[in-house]
């Protein structure tokens, strides 16, 4: 499987090449599914480049993306999406985490999101997922006690997938990391199905590892800005095309 990340936590400021609004967003997913996206992932933004979880930010996008395709759109839920409010004084009880009552105010449901398991709160925000019938990608990084606490976890084996996520952006390094990453990862009996990739110096080395081993994977704005040969990528789609020749046998057209 290969998943199209569209945009990540990336604006503007970084790129022209990272859609931001529901219909930038459709259309770019529209143009990587062409070119061979079986997958979605979005950051939904507010007008100012941040991203939401609000349900009046997290449903335009949704809605403009499935009108366009026919695959699975999933979205994240990182602590940034949402910040938490200040602790609570001193004997007042832990404050719930307000990516909670995102969840349970959403009107569109994606049919995934991401859960960065090594974040406060992260069971929290999974069970609320799948009390609503919203598969849970968990999100393990390499560099973090994510693994740790996803092998402690009740959800670990309802889970849709493993996000096994390389934030070693060394091209050198970043293959060895994803390596160690996988054997944490496989030593914990969750039975769900693994998908593997990097960010910017690691993307396309990690991305070429994830073939090698036969295990699903993404690509797109959020993890890199640049093609296999350095030179900028004007979408997702171009990476998307890049991504998927190496899924090609030897030989094939």
């Amino acid at each position: 499987m290969m998943q199209v990340c569209l945009n990540g936590p990336r604006t503007t400021a970084d790129s022209a090449a990272v859609p931001m609004t529901p219909a930038a967003l459709a259309e770019a997913a529209r143009q990587a599914v062409a070119a061979g996206a079986d997958d979605v992932h979005v950051h939904p933004k507010t007008p100012c480049g941040r991203d939401s979880l609000s349900p009046r930010v997290v449903g335009p996008v949704l809605e403009a993306i499935r009108a366009v395709v026919d695959v699975p759109v999933g979205v994240t839920t990182g602590a940034w999406a949402e910040p938490a409010p200040p602790p609570p004084p001193e004997g007042r009880g832990r404050q719930p985490d307000p990516r909670v009552e995102r969840i349970r105010s959403w009107t569109v449901l994606p049919d995934h999101a991401s859960v960065n398991w090594h974040e406060s709160g992260a069971e929290d925000v999974a069970a609320t997922l799948v009390e609503r019938g919203v598969g849970v990608e968990a999100g393990l990084w390499s560099g973090t006690d994510g693994v740790a606490r996803f092998a402690r976890s009740p959800l670990a084996p309802r889970v849709l997938r493993v996000l096994a996520e390389v934030t070693d952006t060394r091209v050198g390094s970043a293959p060895a990391t994803a390596r160690e990453l996988l054997a944490a990862v496989a030593a914990v009996p969750h039975g769900r199905p693994v998908l593997l990739h990097g960010w910017d110096g690691g993307a396309w080395p990690v991305l070429r590892l994830a073939v090698e081993l036969g295990l699903d994977t993404r690509m797109g704005i959020e993890d890199t800005l640049l093609l296999p040969d350095g030179s900028p990528a004007a979408g997702n789609a171009p990476l998307i095309r890049a991504a998927t020749a190496g899924l090609r046998p030897a030989g094939g057209g």
